[in-house]
């Protein structure tokens, strides 16, 4: 039956499209054809469909979301991570910026995710993170939202969301939740962020704040600069860390600052830091995750904190440019990666295509 549709379907398409066929071979391709599609089978006429003869079969690229694990994890929550802080297990935390990445930070069991606005240098090729507009970030937290299904997922409000009052803050935070589909926010700033951390979290949702080197105000810092590194560095560090506790934030990233520092710090709050670059002594850590997977080229600035856990770069290289060779070559596609068909219905087509007249 289906043979015999595509047939006639073809065979209208070609007539269609300006090509002529022969009487003859009209009248031995139509004539089988409309009598099978004029009489209902046995099967169909006894037999109701059956869901699974229903079921859609994928001939192309899709969603990777792979096989439902058999064992998956539990939705981390805010008092996931409370417990986790109590039991002094660290908080396990990386970045994300699309849908692959996000897929792949949830089933490696990372405790939270986060959309940070670090994916303007390496997602968008940006020269750091002033430039990323919020409408940005919003296509990209939803791309990792519809990944990672048991991570604690964060969106980072970009520069010029939040700081022109704690009313401006609010409504970019919910944007980040409503169209982000993130579950919590994250902003730069101390004490003098408080109020609007404060704001944010009577709105319901909940915070991360970030002190120590705040990237979004590298040019006012004199750049990347490690903070804390004095008596009056460390200690307005630690004000600041106790305002944006105070101020509801349930954990706060703590970046770039001696060890030392941030674990004495850490020890003095009632919440969780999350260090980058801020030594283990803080309650949890989190990398860039294009940085720690090595997804970037060889000579590339590689700030001192980070560790390269593999080589991304170097694999993907390797692969692509053996795929190049291979099309060259027309070693791919090999018959493995080609789809069957009967030869019959290949005779078939060439004879109708010698018939028809150009």
């Amino acid at each position: 039956m289906a043979s015999s549709r595509a047939k006639v379907g073809h065979l209208t398409r070609l007539v269609s499209r300006g090509g002529e066929i022969t009487a003859a071979t009209r009248a031995r391709l139509l004539a089988p054809s409309i009598q099978l599609l004029s009489r209902p089978s046995a099967a169909s006429a006894t037999t109701p469909c059956s869901p699974c003869s229903l079921t859609p079969v994928r001939y192309s690229s899709h969603s990777p979301m792979g096989a439902t694990p058999t064992n998956p994890r539990k939705k981390v929550t805010i008092q996931t991570i409370h417990n986790m802080h109590k039991k002094g297990e660290p908080i396990a935390v990386l970045t994300a910026h699309d849908f692959p990445s996000g897929h792949v930070a949830d089933m490696a069991g990372m405790d939270m995710v986060l959309v940070g606005d670090s994916l303007a240098m390496v997602a968008l090729g940006m020269e750091d993170t002033s430039e990323v507009l919020m409408d940005e970030m919003l296509l990209h937290c939803r791309s990792v939202s519809r990944a990672a299904k048991s991570a604690f997922t964060i969106g980072d409000l970009p520069m010029g969301s939040y700081e022109v009052s704690p009313d401006q803050a609010v409504q970019s935070a919910i944007r980040v939740i409503k169209e982000g589909r993130m579950q919590g926010i994250k902003l730069e700033g101390g004490i003098d962020m408080a109020p609007t951390i404060k704001r944010i979290t009577q709105a319901g949702i909940p915070v991360v704040g970030h002190v120590g080197l705040t990237p979004q105000r590298q040019n006012s810092l004199g750049g990347f600069r490690v903070q804390g590194k004095s008596t009056v560095g460390a200690v307005k560090l630690l004000k600041d860390a106790l305002a944006v506790q105070e101020a509801g934030a349930f954990a706060m990233i703590i970046e770039a600052v001696p060890p030392e520092i941030a674990a004495i710090v850490t020890k003095k709050l009632r919440v969780p830091t999350i260090g980058i670059g801020a030594g283990n002594g803080c309650a949890g850590q989190v990398l860039v995750q294009v940085d720690m997977t090595g997804n970037f080229p060889p000579g590339r600035f590689l700030p001192k904190f980070v560790k390269k856990y593999a080589d991304v770069w170097g694999e993907a290289l390797q692969g692509i440019e053996k795929y190049r060779h291979e099309v060259k070559s027309r070693e791919y596609p090999a018959k493995e990666h080609t789809y069957p068909i009967a030869m019959e219905e290949v005779a078939e087509f060439e004879r109708i295509v010698d018939e028809i007249q150009l």
